[in-house]
């Protein structure tokens, strides 16, 4: 993003591209355009992404520059075009009966050839061919005529343009023979390659069209979760509004087996709810009264009373499919190449389709067979699985990956992280629950209940893990705290304040290094409490005298998948490293537990980023994964950040992916996911060029025919949409099945 304040950024839902030099056209348009700094073009989800760095252009200054490219453009939800789910299912509609009038105007054109095969010579006159193929070629064939127009005068070229050409030269050829052989049926004629590929090709388009479609059914399945309305509260009276006139701090009322309509927290009641659809998990988990709740969850058996903290696009739903949009929106870095190949592809068919025109013209002295050759070039070399190859692949990724709690920012997220080397795990939240409980107060000179007031005192209003252990063992225990003064957090290390005019400090064994205290009369208990894995924090004394008054130990259980993560790391030939800013002991005893590679305790958060660029620097592809404030940096710095959705809102922006639920599997299985679609992006550009590189020199060798080509063309783009659905079967890791 540009520096410049007045940057911004646009998306364009785009009309009428067929191919992937349809969408290099667009794109080209759009860059040319002043202003603008980037724009990136799917071709499968009909977008384009444009940032621009002045205020000066509008979204109508974009759409106008599309227009003239040749194509239609709206912005969505200002000038929508149609609704998309409408605008598709009329598409579907009116495409499939396209489809069927040209099977009937084809089919008897093509009879007589099959007849032919098992021995019948039979041949309809001239006169009735024409009549048949005519409205194929010139009215459902229309289409590629306006298109490639379009493409002409933009001085360019697409599959439209290939479809157009290849078509009217076997048509006109058999025109040409039926007015001079008189229609008498002695003549050479070639309506049904003209027919037959227009009808394959528009037949490839249709089954197309519906395999992409399944390609966005995890969004369409997101979008059916926003709720329309909302029964609000408003004094002593129930309201039903619209989700649009809610506003936060209203209160919404929401019965069993209701969906809950805005992101909030209860203040009354109890009950199971169901988060399968925004986390994967498939079991109801139990909310009650200051539990916080997600719009679009399905309520269980108890009425809730919620407090409204988020509607509209701040919602977590709504930030979910933004990002799986932006992610299916997005150009994988190997689309690149794509893009360079397809931006000199259609010239260099024509001009080799010229080429075969005029060798076997010129070799065989037949114009028919040289222009039927030609036709053949034209036909099969349609760019059209091409440019589906890669985004086909991300949409149908990504979407599978959101279904299962696993939303991926972007396709370079998803490109980068099937590279993974090393996976760096922050240990509090992440392999353990980020739930201490205090396990031990020992105190040195004072009594217990003293030592855990004074500490109790400096941690009030602190919504820190520890801090909450500790005052939550205070109310347990009716410790009244004492006022306290001068309060100041030291980063990494602890806190200080003053109490009743002594400076006290709380933290851990660095901060306590630092200010030269005296740890050695619990030196042994602090290591005895560490080895059983605890996490220690003291508590000092510098005014007026100077000395150390006791330690806190800290439990914190291990997470239930871990040990099946690291496993299934493992298992994908994948380092695992811990970096915590916990003592040695305690880190070194879950890594021991979890079967983790290397361990780096102590570490401050400011120094968990060169860690990892220590870690990257052996040429290692990084991932790292946390879940707090004090992970962002680090996570920035890996190559691809991981965070849990259940940590904090700066580590969710900071990464690249992130888990919807805090199951430390998931990262697994989003290297999994990542793995198996880079693998479908490689199948498909292979199967794309394939038939290219195989049919275009078989095409020009004159051992194709016309039909055949425009069968495999239309072949390729279905079955490589078809290559990528197989993804939606892709099912994460479970515990119980990570050995597999």
């Amino acid at each position: 993003m540009s520096g410049d304040s007045s940057a911004r950024q646009f998306k364009l839902k785009v009309e009428g591209m067929t191919c992937a030099s349809c969408a290099g056209r667009v794109e080209r348009a759009l860059r040319a355009m002043e202003g603008v700094t980037s724009a990136n073009v799917n071709l499968a989800t009909e977008t384009a992404s444009i940032e621009v760095r002045t205020s000066t252009i509008a979204a109508s200054d974009l759409v106008r520059v599309v227009a003239k490219a040749g194509y239609g453009a709206a912005v969505p939800g200002e000038q929508p075009l149609q609704d998309d789910a409408e605008r598709h299912r009329l598409l579907q509609r009116r495409e499939a009966r396209a489809v069927a009038i040209a099977v009937l105007l084809s089919a008897p054109l093509v009879l007589p050839m099959i007849a032919d095969l098992a021995g019948y010579h039979w041949m309809l006159s001239g006169w009735l061919q024409w009549a048949l193929a005519t409205p194929v070629q010139f009215w459902l064939g229309a289409r590629f005529y306006s298109a490639g127009w379009k493409a002409v005068k933009a001085r360019s070229g697409n599959m439209d343009l290939l479809v157009a050409l290849g078509t009217t030269a076997g048509y006109g050829l058999s025109v040409y023979e039926v007015l001079r052989s008189s229609g008498s049926g002695m003549g050479h004629y070639y309506f049904e390659a003209s027919a037959v590929v227009i009808t394959l090709v528009l037949t490839g388009k249709w089954l197309e069209g519906r395999a992409k479609r399944q390609t966005t059914a995890a969004i369409r399945a997101l979008q059916s979760l926003r709720p329309h309305v909302a029964l609000l509260r408003i004094e002593e009276r129930e309201e039903t509004r619209a989700i649009e006139d809610v506003r936060p701090g209203d209160i919404v009322i929401v019965k069993p087996g209701e969906q809950i309509p805005v992101d909030g927290r209860i203040l009354e009641g109890r009950s199971d709810v169901n988060e399968a659809m925004l986390t994967g998990e498939s079991l109801p988990v139990p909310r009650q009264a200051g539990d916080k709740v997600t719009g679009g969850a399905i309520n269980g058996s108890g009425l809730l009373l919620i407090e409204t903290l988020a509607v509209g696009s701040e919602t977590t739903l709504s930030r979910i499919i933004r990002l799986v949009e932006d992610a299916q929106a997005a150009k994988a870095p190997i689309q690149h190449l794509v893009d360079k190949v397809s931006a000199v592809f259609v010239p260099s068919v024509l001009l080799l389709a010229l080429l075969t025109l005029g060798f076997w013209w010129w070799y065989a002295g037949d114009v028919q067979q040289a222009i039927l050759n030609a036709v053949s070039v034209l036909v099969i070399a349609c760019p059209c699985a091409l440019g589906l190859a890669t985004p086909t692949a991300i949409m149908a990724g990504t979407g599978v990956a959101a279904s299962h709690g696993i939303l991926i920012k972007d396709a370079e997220a998803l490109e980068l992280i099937h590279k993974t080397d090393i996976v760096v795990f922050d240990k509090t939240g992440t392999l353990t629950q980020g739930k201490p409980a205090l396990v031990a107060c020992v105190p040195l000179g004072i009594e217990h209940d003293e030592l855990l007031r004074l500490a109790a005192g400096m941690q009030r209003g602190s919504e820190h893990p520890l801090a909450k252990a500790i005052l939550d063992s205070a109310q347990s225990r009716a410790v009244v705290l004492p006022p306290v003064t001068d309060l100041q957090a030291i980063p990494g290390r602890g806190l200080t304040a003053v109490i009743n005019g002594r400076r006290l400090h709380l933290g851990s064994s660095r901060l306590m290094q630092e200010l030269d205290i005296d740890m050695s009369a619990l030196q042994s208990e602090a290591q005895r409490l560490e080895q059983q894995g605890n996490s220690i924090s003291w508590l000092a004394e510098t005014s007026p005298g100077r000395q150390l008054l006791g330690l806190f130990a800290f439990g914190d259980q291990v997470r239930a998948g871990a040990h099946a993560a690291v496993h299934l790391l493992h298992s994908q030939g994948i380092r695992t490293v811990m970096l915590t800013g916990d003592n040695e002991g305690s880190a070194r005893h879950v890594a021991d537990l979890l079967g983790i590679d290397e361990v780096f305790a102590n570490v401050l958060p400011g120094d968990k980023a060169g860690v990892v660029s220590q870690l990257k620097a052996a040429s290692r592809t990084v991932a790292m994964i946390g879940d707090g404030i004090n992970d962002a940096p680090a996570l920035a710095s890996a190559d691809i950040g991981i965070a849990m959705a259940t940590g904090s809102d700066v580590a969710m922006h900071t990464a690249g992916i992130t888990l919807m639920r805090g199951d430390p599997l998931l990262i697994g299985s989003a290297i999994s996911i990542s793995r198996r679609t880079y693998s479908k992006i490689r199948q498909n550009l292979f199967w794309a060029f394939i038939y290219n590189l195989v049919g275009i020199p078989l095409a020009a060798a004159g051992l194709l025919n016309p039909v055949f080509a425009g069968a495999a063309m239309a072949f390729s783009s279905v079955s490589v949409v078809s290559n990528a659905l197989l993804l939606r079967r892709w099912k994460p890791a479970k515990a119980d099945e990570e050995k597999d």
